[in-house]
């Protein structure tokens, strides 16, 4: 069972190709199911679309839906299409969402942490100048609110949790051991699932998200993982799937699992 939860699109506003694009790329590449998961508006902000380029905007947000069920139907016995949302979590703005989420038919939703401290983890800058004692808070704020996301009853699948790194791969070694445990032990708790994202090979990093370390760490912890791309043009659907499925033996996982109407079903490795 070849799956991938986590693709963009066009609505974005920096993804390439349209939801169908995606659907397409996918049974090109074997896969027997296929999530949909472009970013979530801002849905705690009076403005339709206060940043373009970003995410799609709140009035494009039922379109979205309407559009990943009509493909559902639409390539039924061809592949399996998933409705799902990269969610951003924001701690003081959760009621917002949980509002705009009731009643949508998700197959799952990722919660993913897009910003600490008011600034994007993707921002080359935010690390300049910063003490070795400011680089330990930022990273524990970072775990704190992938902690918090883990425990808000929205989520099934945890976005690309050491993504900090992306653009600057010394994030791995700032020592926040205790940290990334205690997330995971949460994580774990709500049994709620982590993604191996293969996007960070687009990134200076390089490679995956998380890092086999931490990949370790979530085995030993009891969390499940799953399988997301994070493609943002067609060809990158499925993306080292199956680097990734002999990477996770290798750890020593049996299982990683996919949604199904917000349950997980279970695939062995």
């Amino acid at each position: 069972m070849k799956f991938d939860l986590h693709t963009h699109n066009e609505r974005c506003g920096h993804a390439t190709g349209t939801i169908e694009d995606y659907v397409i790329a996918a049974i090109d590449a074997g896969l027997q199911v296929i999530g949909i998961s472009d970013h979530s508006p801002y849905f705690a902000s009076k403005e339709d679309q206060p940043f373009p380029g970003i995410a799609m905007a709140t009035s494009e947000f039922t379109r979205y839906v309407d559009e990943v069920l009509r493909l559902k139907k639409q390539y039924e016995g061809k592949i399996e299409v998933l409705l799902g949302m990269e969610s951003d979590f924001f701690p003081e703005h959760i009621e917002a969402y949980k509002r705009a989420y009731e009643g949508v038919p998700f197959d799952y939703v990722i919660g993913s942490v897009h910003q600490v401290s008011g600034v994007s983890i993707f921002n080359r800058n935010r690390w300049k100048g910063l003490s070795e004692q400011r680089h330990l808070e930022e990273k524990e704020l970072y775990y704190d609110l992938i902690r918090q996301s883990a425990s808000s009853g929205m989520f099934n699948v945890l976005g690309h949790i050491d993504a900090m790194k992306g653009y600057y791969p010394a994030f791995s070694e700032i020592p926040a051991h205790n940290a990334i445990d205690e997330t995971l032990r949460i994580i774990a708790r709500y049994d709620v699932s982590i993604e191996i994202n293969t996007s960070g090979k687009t990134k200076t990093v390089g490679g995956w998200y998380p890092s086999d370390e931490i990949l370790e760490r979530a085995l030993h912890f009891g969390v499940n993982v799953t399988f997301g791309s994070d493609a943002h043009v067609p060809e990158r659907v499925g993306d080292d799937w199956e680097l990734v499925r002999k990477r996770l033996k290798e750890i020593g996982f049996k299982q990683w699992v996919f949604y199904r109407k917000r349950q997980q079903i279970i695939v062995p490795l």
